[in-house]
């Protein structure tokens, strides 16, 4: 996971290229968990078991057998500054579901990879480093 932000367009590309299956989570103007579950499950096609909760989306991150096969699986977040500064600690939990669902992938021989990046639209406000993103020891409901 690259915690780094990227110009999404090169990632996309690169993505496509491979022949890797691209999902574009798009955050603007998420400022509540509820909302962000709510674009999570239609940017990721998540089945409707998937509740509003931490370990819901984290069980969903591990499994993605919804989404197309192909050699690898990029999700691209945008438009994330706003809700990372409006829910830090929602934004920190959601980081570590990402991480931990970037690290299962990575473990799983001969499965495609899952790769998340913070991706920038583009030179402008929003450009500068990311709110500090550490690890959380447990998640909350």
């Amino acid at each position: 996971m690259s915690l780094d932000p990227q110009p999404l367009a090169p990632a996309l590309a690169a993505a496509d290229a491979a022949g890797w299956t691209t999902v574009r989570l798009d955050l603007d103007g998420v400022r509540g968990k509820a909302e962000l579950m709510r674009r999570c499950g239609v940017a990721l096609r998540l089945p409707e078991w998937v509740g509003g909760n931490w370990d819901a989306l984290a069980d969903a991150m591990r499994d993605l057998s919804w989404l197309p096969g192909a050699a690898g699986r990029l999700v691209a977040v945008t438009s994330w500054r706003g809700y990372a500064e409006a829910r830090a600690g929602e934004w920190e939990t959601f980081v570590d579901v990402l991480e931990e669902a970037v690290d299962f992938w990575r473990e799983q021989e001969g499965e495609p990879g899952l790769t998340v990046l913070l991706a920038e639209a583009g030179p402008g406000p929003a450009a500068g480093a990311p709110p500090r993103t550490p690890r959380l020891k447990r998640r909350r409901g």
